[in-house]
């Protein structure tokens, strides 16, 4: 009975095991043989990554100086006051990042969106198989994302000036350009201003987060800063076509034809056959998205440094400022870290937005077989 019992195990298994050959082996050898040959990279990204970051984060809690190392015993440790300096000290500290913050979430709040969407649109309109010279517009598309943002910066700064080709265009309709990047009024307040509306009610001026009266906030972005954001939706448009191009080449022609065979129109088969399958690529490119734009330092550097009124000043420039600049080592590591905490839950944030929902019981009733029994609740 033992004999009959066991053949049928040793011939799904392809024979009888051998003393001491098991399968846990096996896999004990391959994990030590891949432990083996990520060892380099993981070591070089814990010394020149992990370490770094861990240093970093040691500053923002130190008294630093930047003179010496800051493991020495002579640097102290201040606990939360370098992150208190700038969310609660009421001081200049405190006014400088709500309003590098105030910029940057303007900054991202439009260039996102308009840069996701018209990535999307040049991958539509560049996988067409009726378009002629389809390769030619892919490359043209794609030339502002591979040249050096300081140079494109540089351009910008011609191109945006006073007696610039952008003004020179705008005479031609008779509209007179403002100087742009030395004009530091906000957007939607000069639109309030065009109806009049000069100040904001008391229960905007009269409350405050991080040293700006909620009316600040609302200011929208600056002119200078509105001319940034127009350079990164020009210059990452055509990076993020490649990935929305890519998803797009993914998705099968007899989905389409499908759709099409059942009456669905060319909105209804974006919105509910195209769209859905590039949801990976919309992932990618809002993460990468909201990572860069509130990451934007070489733009700002290159061009105006914060001005003009720090209304194009950035958290990152500010870190860049606080530590280089002025000296400030732990304030500059608090604001690159409160910065940190931000993308992380953006980042959070829009994964749970997009995630796969469960089909509702509404919808699933579209796809019942008339008189199918149903499914019960939990059964498989």
């Amino acid at each position: 009975m033992t004999a009959l019992a066991t053949a049928p195990d040793a011939a799904r298994t392809g024979g009888p095991r051998r003393a001491g050959s098991s399968g846990k082996g096996i896999r004990r050898g391959e994990a030590a043989a891949g432990w083996l040959f990520t060892l380099p990279v993981l070591v070089i990204l814990g010394v020149f990554l992990l370490v770094p970051v861990l240093m970093a984060l040691w500053v923002s809690f130190s008294d630093w100086n930047g003179r010496g190392s800051p493991l020495s015993p002579s640097v102290g440790f201040v606990g939360l006051d370098n992150y208190a300096e700038i969310t609660t000290g009421g001081g200049l500290a405190e006014r400088d990042f709500g309003t590098a913050l105030r910029n940057n979430a303007w900054y991202v709040l439009l260039v996102v969106p308009l840069q996701t969407a018209l990535s999307l649109f040049l991958a539509l309109l560049v996988n067409r198989a009726v378009l002629r010279g389809r390769g030619f517009f892919r490359t043209a598309f794609y030339f502002p994302s591979v040249t050096s943002s300081v140079a494109i910066t540089v351009l910008w700064l011609f191109l945006f000036s006073a007696s610039g080709a952008v003004n020179e265009v705008l005479s031609w309709v008779g509209v007179n350009g403002p100087n742009w990047f030395n004009e530091p009024s906000g957007v939607l307040h000069n639109i309030l201003g065009a109806f009049g509306v000069s100040s904001g009610p008391a229960a905007l001026t009269g409350n405050s987060f991080l040293g700006l009266s909620w009316w600040d906030w609302l200011a929208g972005p600056s002119v200078a800063m509105s001319a940034f954001m127009l350079m990164a939706v020009f210059t990452t448009s055509g990076t993020f076509m490649l990935l929305f191009l890519a998803g797009l080449q993914n998705i099968g022609g007899d989905v389409e034809e499908a759709a099409m065979m059942d009456g669905a129109n060319a909105w209804q088969r974006f919105w509910r056959v195209t769209l859905p399958q590039l949801k990976p690529a919309l992932f990618t490119v809002l993460t990468l998205g909201l990572i860069g734009c509130w990451q934007v330092f070489d733009q700002i550097y290159t061009g105006t440094q914060g001005g003009p009124g720090k209304t194009t000043l950035t958290p990152a420039y500010l870190s860049y400022e606080s530590a280089f600049l002025s000296q400030e080592w732990g304030r500059g590591a608090a604001i690159a870290f409160v910065l940190f905490v931000i993308i992380v839950f953006f980042t959070i944030l829009q994964r749970w937005v997009l995630r796969d929902r469960p089909v509702s019981r509404r919808r699933a009733r579209q796809y019942e077989v008339p008189g199918a029994p149903r499914r019960k609740e939990g059964a498989r």
